[in-house]
């Protein structure tokens, strides 16, 4: 054990070799003893210091030094490949996004064929007839769901509380711009420039204050009180009281 906190020792200070902890049993004549780490800036962390005998050896060696995370230590995260960590809006200015080649979500113009009217609208025909003037890449049927997806449970679908609080539906609103090709049938573009989705994707069953059938109220009038007709008899003004009282008791 002395040969191991000495090993530890030369890896850090002596200094901060803690308590001995319980040793590990690797294989035969090989043993991990481990200490606590006291140094400030390794919280949780421990020294792991594995030491050999050889066969016929009378010499315990050291194998390894090492210092290794233990309960409570600081680490970092484990590491993602970029595409796995880009999130939407972290593309700047001047930033380049690489695009796979086998990515699912593109297929080659080329092979577009579409299968009703819908599709037939958005389908590039000048790659058709033009090959190499057109688009090499376009959109597959997985990357328009994965749109649609997106749109849909987004801002700007249906569940978004100012369209819970719109008075009508953007499926009935002038405003709305449909798609092409099949995405028209659950999406269109808002063009009204006072609306906070101007110029973006909407869901047909989104929808906002700003709705092109919005009307002004009507103006109502206000209900007027009673008119006092003070041109069929005179007030009387009594400065004396009493002269009140014996009108009212000969009457």
């Amino acid at each position: 054990m002395e040969l191991a906190r000495s090993s530890a020792a030369e890896i850090g200070r002596p200094e901060w070799v803690g308590e001995h902890l319980t040793p590990h049993v690797e294989d035969t004549r090989l043993v991990t003893h481990y200490f606590t780490c006291l140094d400030p800036s390794y919280p949780g962390w421990n020294y792991a210091v594995t030491v050999v005998r050889a066969a016929r050896a009378k010499r315990v060696t050291v194998n390894e030094a090492v210092l290794l995370p233990g309960e409570g230590a600081l680490v970092a995260p484990e590491w993602l490949p970029w595409k796995d960590r880009l999130r939407p809006g972290d593309l700047g200015v001047g930033d380049l996004l690489p695009t796979e080649e086998d990515d699912e979500r593109l297929v080659p113009g080329h092979a577009q064929v579409p299968g009703n009217e819908l599709e037939d609208e958005g389908t590039d025909r000048q790659m058709l007839w033009e090959p190499g003037l057109g688009r090499r890449q376009v959109l597959s049927e997985t990357g328009r769901e994965r749109a649609a997806e997106r749109w849909y449970n987004g801002d700007a679908g249906p569940y978004s509380p100012i369209a819970a609080a719109a008075p009508a539906r953007c499926a009935t609103c002038g405003f709305m711009t449909p798609l092409a090709g099949g995405l028209r049938q659950m999406f269109g573009v808002c063009a009204n420039e006072y609306a906070p989705d101007d110029g973006k994707v909407v869901s047909l069953d989104h929808g906002c204050g700003a709705h092109s059938e919005v009307r002004r109220p009507e103006a109502r009038s206000e209900p007027v009180g009673p008119v006092i007709d003070e041109m069929g008899y005179d007030h009387i003004v009594f400065d004396d009281t009493a002269e009140l009282e014996l009108i009212s008791s000969d009457s």
